[in-house]
């Protein structure tokens, strides 16, 4: 199954696709203790999770150095793929559920990843800076955005502006005009071609 990543993003190292093949095998094993994946949806792991947390990357490509806060990350979604992806970025996971943030942990230490760290905490307590804020469909943006505010940098190292990235499906409009916030849609239908992304974007908040 990862051949459906390295379709989509060509170009990986030998320990990249190594990570992504051990994705499944970790949360299969992971999951069966601790259900931070529906038990239906861990055989579609591969492209309702993994490569549905890759999406960011098609818009926006992390760089060296750079500091991104998952919010919510549930079992490591959006964050653990993106790090997998950009190894020089630093990744903060954070969650208020204890035993998904040990889930995260553990996967993040079978793979290596040098640039994950996990905390079990909720957003609005975590008081360092990002570049990037990511999640996934945690709330609604207008219940999202005060947990955030105030935790980006003032410097940007990327050609995209500092801000949210986040991933959302549906009909937005209502939620956005809700929100108050200047939001960009970006289809991920664009940039894949599965049934499952027909109504799925990331949502692009600059700061």
């Amino acid at each position: 199954m990862p051949d459906l990543i390295s379709h989509y993003f060509t170009g990986l190292s030998e320990e990249q696709l190594a990570q992504f093949d051990q994705l499944y095998p970790l949360y299969s094993f992971w999951n069966a203790q601790i259900n931070v994946i529906s038990r239906k949806d861990i055989d579609e792991l591969y492209e309702r999770h993994i490569l549905h947390s890759l999406g960011i990357a098609k818009f926006c490509t992390f760089k060296p150095g750079e500091k991104v806060l998952d919010v919510g990350t549930g079992g490591g979604f959006p964050g653990i793929p993106l790090a997998i992806l950009f190894p020089e970025t630093q990744f903060h996971l954070v969650d208020s559920i204890g035993k998904k943030i040990k889930v995260v942990t553990e996967i993040a230490k079978a793979l290596g990843l040098k640039n994950v760290i996990a905390t079990h905490a909720r957003a609005e307590q975590i008081n360092d800076k990002y570049h990037f804020i990511v999640s996934r469909a945690v709330t609604r943006l207008a219940d999202f955005y005060p947990w955030i505010k105030g935790k980006f940098e003032k410097t940007s190292l990327n050609s995209i502006p500092n801000g949210i990235l986040y991933l959302k499906g549906g009909d937005l409009s209502e939620e956005i005009k809700e929100s108050k916030l200047k939001a960009e849609l970006y289809p991920l239908s664009a940039y894949f071609d599965e049934a499952f992304f027909e109504t799925k974007y990331v949502v692009y908040i600059p700061q």
